[in-house]
């Protein structure tokens, strides 16, 4: 499948929001080079922090992604499929990149990984680390700067299997 005109569309998780919500740098998803993101409105309904809302709605009036409804009869269904099993945001993102072609960005593990790589491959599923390492080779931010928001990440139980972005790059 070829990307669309604008890009790779990479639908974004709950999990992945609220990693670049605690960094501050939600600008980072807009600026990547050749990707768009959306947020499917199931997980902008899991974002309830309220100071956490506040930045993703400035996120979205920023037009660093926009948002997205499911309205498909058939990404309906599956939605409705996933949902039995996993969360409504991680369904919401695999209903619709199934159907359309696009990828997902979270770094939920366990059986959301499994089932995103039988539904859409592993090759479209993005984390935060994948995102980050774009970031650099994108000129959007230095190993160093990321290297300390691993840090940061770290102080909210988010941990990273290496010691360093330059291990990676």
């Amino acid at each position: 499948m070829s990307d669309p005109p604008h890009g790779r569309v990479v639908l974004t998780d709950t999990s992945i929001l609220i990693n670049f919500l605690h960094l501050d740098r939600l600008d980072l998803l807009g600026s990547l080079p050749g990707y768009e993101f959306l947020v499917p409105d199931h997980v902008v309904e899991e974002i309830r922090d309220p100071g956490q809302r506040e930045h993703l709605e400035m996120g979205i009036r920023s037009g660093f992604f926009s948002i997205l409804a499911i309205t498909d009869l058939e990404e309906i269904d599956s939605y409705a499929r996933f949902h039995r099993f996993l969360g409504q945001g991680e369904s919401a993102c695999l209903a619709v990149a199934q159907r359309r072609g696009f990828f997902v960005a979270s770094d939920e593990r366990g059986v959301f990984r499994r089932t995103a790589t039988a539904a859409i491959g592993q090759d479209r599923i993005l984390t935060t680390p994948d995102l980050l390492v774009l970031s650099i080779r994108s000129g959007l931010a230095t190993v160093e700067e990321a290297d300390g928001w691993k840090a940061l990440l770290e102080t909210y139980r988010f941990r990273m299997r290496f010691s360093s972005f330059r291990e990676i790059l």
